[in-house]
């Protein structure tokens, strides 16, 4: 019996979470370091500037693994979607 049945792969489902994970570790740091993680993020958002994040559990070098595009459009997508 042959399935002609098209399965669908969505890497970007893979990179969201990805992204998700990378925000979640950036706002526990900055929230340990006693900043205003919300604050801090967006001023990152808007700016470009690492300076933003915190070093603290390797924050900075992962929020900089995420395209400052990708990031905004992953964040509208879930906020419009969920």
């Amino acid at each position: 019996m042959e399935m002609d049945l098209t399965r669908k792969f969505r890497l970007t489902d893979e990179r969201d979470l990805e992204i998700k994970a990378i925000l979640s570790t950036v706002y526990q740091a900055l929230q340990e370091k006693g900043y205003n993680p919300i604050n801090q993020i967006v001023g990152y958002i808007l700016s470009e500037d690492p300076t933003y994040i915190t070093n603290h559990n390797n924050a900075r070098t992962l929020i900089r693994k995420v395209d400052r595009d990708e990031l905004l459009r992953t964040l509208v997508k879930h906020y419009l979607l969920t």
